[in-house]
């Protein structure tokens, strides 16, 4: 059995889950912030606003973290930081998150209008980051 197909089929699977879970962020928390968590939590344990991302970053097979180009505002920069939009049976396709500009947020990545395809087979590991809320996503 081809080990590729393997991690492609389980990076998928995970890739999967964390976009349905994005779609279908709930209100409920207290369970510890981890790649598997069934939901995503709350604002600041708050009712009136709900987590919808979980940003998460690659690693490749020579663990390298995976890197992206984005604009914002005009102005270009790279990072690591990606959310989960959509999963076929062996591509992601991933937006790239930018450091949020304003330092006094409690959010800290930023939506950016820069996307990527990335092959499942390219990807040896995930790292899923603590929920938090994207606007514009």
């Amino acid at each position: 059995m081809n080990n590729n197909t393997n991690n492609s089929c389980c990076i998928n699977d995970i890739l999967r889950v964390i976009n349905v879970l994005q779609n279908q962020a709930e209100k409920i928390d207290d369970i510890p912030n981890t790649c598997d968590r069934p939901f995503l939590g709350l604002v600041n344990n708050s009712n009136a606003f709900v987590f919808n991302t979980r940003p998460i970053t690659l690693y490749t097979s020579n663990n390298t973290l995976f890197e992206a180009p984005y604009s914002l505002n005009g102005t270009s920069g790279t990072s690591t930081v990606f959310r989960v939009e959509r999963v076929t049976d062996s591509t992601a396709t991933l937006r790239v998150l930018a450091p949020n500009p304003d330092t006094t947020s409690t959010f800290p990545y930023v939506s950016t209008n820069s996307f990527i395809i990335v092959n499942s087979s390219c990807v040896c590991a995930i790292r899923c980051l603590p929920d938090t809320f994207v606007d514009c996503v």
